[in-house]
């Protein structure tokens, strides 16, 4: 099984985006240390406790500040860019850290409708997620896309194309095509089981993948103590809860607790379903399950604590298997 990182560079209540992405790197390198397979940054826009919006920016320093583990977009939402410009960023981006750079995709805007207008999206942007897929690809592959335009840099990079997704939409294009796939269990997990199954049993090989691959994400909260995982846990419900639920920023921790033990926290705690929670062995355990469940073939965590050192504890505790 391999191990990789999801990172969203997560702003606290009383932080700037400047800590977050101060906080990048080391997460990164801890991830590196433990054996994981790659890194990836989320594009999100207009929420403020998420810094990873500039998802090509961040990517680059961290690949500049790290030495062996692939770095990434999980992902760059599509519709909210032309596939030329991803091309030249992407291609850019590889030109400095040759067969290091990973490019994820979403078709999801990661934003609302306010913000969907102040990125000068139509509401058919979307509907061309396929075609702009191809598009991307093709200028990648250095292969005609656009009658007399090339993506420089990008041109023949070949950058590693991944589909993500929630939904049986992600799995069924990314198998048409014959493309690695990522399934977002970590926040929505409801159709997992069904996406696992579908990508596997309608994929399509290609040239560059003649087998299947799938990531299966989830949240990781690892400490020395099952005391402490647990305490770590509930913060992280808080924070969730903060972030998502109306009025809920202003509550204490008592009170959020009593609303996450609602009915009202329901939701919250679905969406963190997919979390292993516990000491080194336990979460090693929980995380073998989850790959047996799906037949994933690489599992990507998402560090959960509210707490900078201890995401980078969990992910120094939870070493990625030694690969044969």
């Amino acid at each position: 099984m391999t191990y990789s990182l999801l990172d969203v560079a997560p702003v606290a209540p009383d932080e700037t985006p400047a800590d977050a992405l101060g906080r990048v790197v080391p997460l990164a390198r801890a991830a590196e240390r433990s054996g994981y397979r790659r890194v990836w940054y989320a594009e999100h826009h207009n929420m403020p406790q998420i810094a990873s919006a500039a998802t090509s920016v961040v990517i680059g320093h961290v690949a500049a500040h790290t030495e062996r583990i692939r770095v990434g977009a999980g992902g760059v939402m599509l519709p909210n860019h032309s596939p030329l410009v991803i091309a030249e960023q992407f291609g850019t981006l590889a030109a400095f850290h040759p067969g290091r750079i990973d490019l994820g995709l979403g078709r999801a805007p990661g934003s609302d409708r306010n913000t969907a207008r102040a990125l000068r999206l139509t509401a058919e942007a979307a509907d061309a997620f396929p075609e702009d897929v191809l598009e991307l690809r093709a200028f990648l592959a250095g292969e005609p896309a656009v009658p007399g335009v090339r993506a420089f840099p990008g041109h023949g990079s070949n950058v590693p194309l991944y589909i993500l997704g929630s939904s049986l939409f992600g799995a069924n294009l990314a198998a048409a095509l014959g493309l690695p796939y990522a399934f977002a269990s970590h926040f929505a997990p409801a159709a997992m089981d069904t996406a696992a199954e579908t990508y596997r049993a309608t994929y399509r090989p290609s040239a560059q993948h003649p087998e299947p691959h799938l990531i299966i994400s989830a949240n990781l909260v690892a400490a020395e103590s099952e005391a402490e995982a647990e305490r770590q846990y509930r913060a992280a419900l808080r924070f969730r809860a903060r972030a998502l639920l109306v009025g809920a920023r202003d509550l204490t921790d008592a009170q959020l607790d009593q609303v996450l033990d609602s009915p009202a926290g329901e939701q919250i705690r679905a969406m963190a379903v997919h979390t292993a929670v516990g000491t080194p062995d336990r979460v090693h355990a929980q995380l073998a399950a989850l790959a047996e469940r799906t037949g994933a073939d690489e599992l990507m965590l998402a560090p959960a604590a509210t707490d900078h050192h201890d995401r980078v504890r969990a992910v120094e505790l939870v070493t990625a298997p030694a690969r044969v």
